[in-house]
């Protein structure tokens, strides 16, 4: 069965950086689009990037130029590079895949905070 498990979250300073991990298993994972959501408390999850098979790649405005999405196709692992967090980023961040139904993981915490 598709599993979908997140890493890295943490608290950081505003201005701080860190890389969320996503590792995938139970598909075929170099042939999916892959997708980094995010839930704020209160607010709609909301997709912040996701990433073709092949490497394309497309952001939401609020990260562009701060974010970058990457895959591994021979780990099945995909990542979310977040440099210069903002408080505003402040969610439960969320790996995803589309076959056709949705598959999260469990999440991971990031709290951008001083």
């Amino acid at each position: 069965q598709v599993q979908l498990v997140e890493s890295g979250g943490g608290l950081v300073q505003p201005g701080g950086s860190l890389r969320l991990s996503c590792a995938a298993s139970g598909f075929t994972f170099s042939s999916y689009f892959m997708r980094w959501y995010r839930q704020a408390p209160g607010k709609q999850r909301e997709l912040v990037a996701s990433i073709t098979s092949r490497g394309s790649t497309i952001y939401t405005d609020s990260v562009k130029g701060r974010f970058t999405i990457s895959r591994d196709n021979t780990k099945n692992m995909v990542y979310l590079q977040m440099n210069s967090l903002k408080p505003e980023d402040t969610a439960v961040y969320y790996c995803n895949v589309r076959d056709p139904l949705d598959y999260w993981g469990q999440g991971t915490q990031v709290t951008v905070s001083s």
